[in-house]
């Protein structure tokens, strides 16, 4: 094709959480999930996002997470597994949207309004050769492992907005 592309085609803008499932699609065998909360996009956003603080209550199997640099809304951090493996992550983390990858996992969460609440997506798949037989294995257990991170979402989310809490 030559010259600059014609202007006259349409375009469309995803939101974050069509833009992750696009994303989590391109992958053979994500774990992938949503729910609808109902609270606002702020109140949950702002337990998701606060990666060292909350990440290690919500997501099974971490035990810290822990920022080494930023640089806008670029960061790099250090994962610690509960089994004391340590991945180093380059993250791009914005309001409603996070992505994260190391040399063996990529990982994101998303959130927009909708409705009176809030849709929230994460997604995981492994990076690491042989990383797509497991991942095919994992699909198998998906559903309960995005339910258990969204359950402990829920509980964190409420734990801040009890008394003494950090909301």
């Amino acid at each position: 094709m030559t010259g600059p592309l014609n202007s006259d085609w349409p375009t469309v803008e995803l939101d974050p959480v069509r833009r992750l499932k696009v994303i989590a699609s391109a992958l053979k065998y994500p774990s992938y999930g949503e729910r609808l909360f109902d609270v606002p996009i702020e109140r949950l956003w702002a337990v998701a996002s606060d990666l060292e603080k909350e990440l290690p209550h919500i997501v099974p199997g971490l035990r810290s997470f822990t920022i080494t640099g930023t640089e806008k809304d670029r960061l790099t951090g250090r994962a610690v597994s509960s089994i004391g493996h340590r991945e180093h992550f380059d993250v791009v983390l914005r309001p409603g949207w996070c992505l994260m990858q190391s040399k063996a996992l990529v990982g994101g969460m998303a959130a927009v309004p909708e409705g009176g609440g809030t849709r929230f997506a994460f997604f995981s798949s492994l990076r690491f050769p042989g990383g797509q037989a497991v991942d095919r294995l994992r699909v198998v257990r998906a559903e309960r492992r995005t339910g258990v991170l969204f359950d402990r979402l829920r509980l964190r989310m409420d734990a801040r907005s009890l008394p003494g809490g950090t909301e």
